[in-house]
């Protein structure tokens, strides 16, 4: 698990519109496709490189796949990164000012301080 690689992927993907779409629309492949194709060119890795920390834990990418963000707020993903990228994802969706926001509010509701540990 690598909570480094997990806020990468929000954060890169939070910064192209057309990745915000992609993500939306075909969460799934986005995630395969970043972590084979773009976290080791993104962190510069080198070519030959395989660390487990260039992968993401099947919990990880499962919670990425599924725009799963309790569960990713759980696993230490910046709360501010999920908040920024799924309002960009899906705030259109709801027909009331900062719905989503309520909505995002009302599903981490149930936890408590302190915060998993947000550091990288």
């Amino acid at each position: 698990m690598s909570k480094y690689l997990m806020n990468k992927f929000l954060y890169t993907i939070d910064r192209d519109p057309a990745l915000v779409a992609r993500y939306k629309e075909d969460p799934r492949g986005t995630v395969a496709w970043w972590e084979t194709e773009q976290a080791g060119r993104i962190l510069n890795c080198a070519e030959a490189e395989a660390t487990t920390w260039l992968r993401f834990s099947d919990e990880e990418r499962t919670a990425l796949a599924e725009h799963d963000y309790p569960t990713l707020f759980d696993l230490g993903a910046h709360p501010f990164l999920t908040l920024t990228l799924f309002i960009a994802m899906f705030e259109h969706d709801y027909a009331e000012p900062l719905a989503f926001q309520r909505e995002y509010a009302r599903r981490l509701a149930g936890r408590t301080l302190p915060y998993p540990d947000i550091a990288t």
